[in-house]
């Protein structure tokens, strides 16, 4: 109770505290166990709260029919999600509605390395947020890796991940994420018919912008409002954002049980551009000049990246290394989105909400890349230090500026997400109903 009150993100070691709590206050419902380890030997916890009139089974039981993996902590600096599964477990008490024929099961975090290193547990800017920023390149992301590494190389998070799937087969997979800023959307990996209406409802109840033209989502089907489904892989819907084969990711690891999943993305600082449906007078011209942006960017970015390769610090430094590799990651993908961006994959025609997306999206990477290199060089005491640090503090002040930013308080994202998780999983049984 109290994470909430203090409107913060809990860290991994305060969610194992807290979820131990809980299991010790309702040990008739309640069970938290270990399901892995990570890369830094970290424990990977899974709290699960009972169906209906059945006592939490040990790990070798099978699982219900309907049971639901909340997964939490994927993306490092994505940490509303393990608020949010507290806050659901504790919801599932007070109203068991949802559990009648139905445990569910709470990855309390994917990759606490990651979320050690991401250390904003109330940012009070989008400043602050980037000062210790990080997020690991896509080989390193427990639900990603499937779909850029072979299965011999694959983390312990994910190994840990894809067998707590195996265990549960569980209907419905939610995965929880967020956005530094912009709106709410979903995406499916099926299409659950009937949750644009809830998931709707609850974020203007809250004042969350739904984001209608989703730039991670570009040109996929969509069946309302901030709902998207996954196209096949290949199509040309998928775009340059999922130019991998996403059905290799953890996402459709249900799928062969016969489940489905949704990835929920709340906003941490909200912004109304991002959900104007009014058609854009030049799509392909705006893209264009956000590829050449980009690319700018980019290249001051990567001028001060080669500058500290000829340095005196050496890749192998255990406490740059993570944040090298991820900058380095960021900085190989973006030639190819500029390249898409600026082609014939351009759209002839989007809407004003599409391009303030993709102008989002063209920001963080940069942005991104710029923050976790200043983590390096400030630890350092590198000579570079300063005029980066102006740049991503330059940076930051024209996001927010731009995008007219405001606060989403932590209460209210995790309420948003709890409720379209909830709604999802109300939807998705009553369609198979």
């Amino acid at each position: 109770m109290t994470l909430l009150r203090d409107m913060r993100y809990p860290t991994p070691h305060e969610l194992a505290l807290a979820a131990r709590a809980l299991a010790d206050e309702h040990p008739a419902v309640v069970r938290l166990r270990q399901a892995g380890t990570s890369r830094a030997g970290q424990p990977l916890w899974v709290l699960s709260v009972a169906a209906t009139g059945r006592a939490p089974a040990p790990a070798s039981a099978p699982a219900a029919p309907r049971d639901v993996l909340v997964v939490a902590g994927a993306h490092a600096n994505e940490p509303v999600g393990g608020a949010t599964v507290l806050s659901l477990a504790r919801r599932l008490l007070h109203d068991p509605a949802p559990r009648a024929g139905s445990g569910w099961h709470f990855l309390l975090c994917a990759d606490p390395d990651g979320a050690d290193l991401h250390r904003t547990p109330r940012p009070y800017s989008l400043l602050d947020y980037h000062r210790h920023f990080f997020r690991p390149p896509g080989p390193e992301q427990p639900e990603w890796a499937p779909s850029l590494l072979p299965p011999d190389r694959l983390p312990p998070e994910t190994l840990a991940l894809t067998a707590l799937i195996d265990e549960l087969r569980p209907v419905l997979q939610v995965s929880l994420h967020a956005t530094d800023l912009g709106g709410s959307w979903v995406q499916l990996t099926r299409d659950i018919p009937g949750l644009a209406e809830p998931f709707g409802k609850s974020a203007a109840e809250l004042r969350i912008p739904v984001e209608n033209g989703a730039s991670d989502a570009a040109g996929w089907p969509s069946p309302g409002p901030g709902i998207f489904v996954i196209p096949q892989p290949g199509s040309e819907a998928a775009g340059a954002f999922h130019p991998e084969d996403t059905r290799l990711s953890t996402w459709y690891h249900a799928h062969r049980y016969a489940g489905a999943t949704a990835i929920v993305e709340v906003p941490m600082w909200a912004s109304d551009l991002v959900d104007d449906p009014t058609p854009h007078p030049d799509p392909r011209g705006a893209l264009r000049m956000l590829a050449r942006r980009l690319g700018e960017d980019t290249a001051r970015v990567a001028a001060v990246r080669d500058g500290i390769r000829r340095g005196p610090l050496p890749y192998e430094d255990p406490a740059a290394a993570p944040l090298l590799r991820a900058v380095d990651w960021t900085l190989a993908l973006i030639p190819r989105i500029t390249a898409e961006w600026a082609g014939d994959g351009a759209p002839a025609e989007a809407s004003a909400a599409y391009v303030a997306s993709i102008d989002a999206f063209a920001r963080r990477l940069s942005l991104r890349a710029a923050a976790m290199l200043l983590r390096v060089l400030r630890t350092q005491g590198h000579p570079s230090a300063p005029g980066l640090d102006r740049l991503v503090t330059g940076w930051c002040e024209d996001f927010a500026a731009r995008f007219q930013a405001r606060w989403v308080p932590v209460a209210t994202q995790v309420e948003h997400q709890s409720r379209t998780v909830l709604a999802t999983y109300e939807r998705l049984i009553a369609s198979a109903s």
